[in-house]
């Protein structure tokens, strides 16, 4: 891994901007956003990134996650990653080393498949199901892939941006003038 800080890495990144992945970090492009580091890997380098950075002492997984980008498909990616509609972002810690990584993984919707992270890390057992129940995403080897929100017959993944808006009508006890 690159010696170079955030502010060596990317000056004046502190809002994002300037994409241009100038280093890779176990094959994956790398950016910087507010000082901390995020790398861009694809889905079939995905595993072996986390378990390398697993061996360098990431030791902790804060937070899985994915974002449907369907209203927002221009947003910024390193030279070289094509954008998807869906993103799956990981987040690891390093208590030892005081730092802070983020994995942003394009994922297509039409074959939302990524490998999962339990066997390395047991806690994102619910994070997975999470995002395979609200968002569709399916995480190979998960040991119990199932929805663990919505009722398991629910059909489709409320938090993608093409889901109908659901509405339960409310019933009152008098009209609004009288109360």
């Amino acid at each position: 891994m690159s010696d170079a800080t955030p502010a060596e890495a990317a000056p004046g990144d502190g809002d994002g901007a300037g994409m241009a992945a100038a280093e890779e970090v176990h094959g994956a492009p790398v950016t910087w956003s507010c000082g901390q580091q995020v790398l861009h890997p694809t889905r079939e380098q995905y595993l072996d990134v986390v378990k390398a950075l697993k061996d360098e002492g990431f030791n902790f997984c804060v937070d899985l996650t994915v974002v449907d980008y369907l209203a927002h498909p221009a947003r910024r990616l390193p030279a070289g990653v094509g954008p998807e509609r869906l993103e799956l972002v990981v987040n690891l810690l390093s208590f030892e080393g005081r730092r802070r990584t983020r994995l942003r993984v394009q994922v297509p919707a039409g074959d939302p498949v990524v490998a999962s992270l339990f066997r390395l890390y047991p806690g994102t057992e619910a994070m997975e199901r999470e995002a395979f129940d609200m968002m569709g995403v399916r995480f190979e080897g998960h040991p119990d892939l199932t929805r663990i929100l919505m009722p398991e017959d629910w059909e489709g993944h409320p938090l993608r941006k093409d889901y109908s808006v659901g509405r339960v009508p409310v019933q009152f006890k008098h009209p609004p003038e009288t109360r």
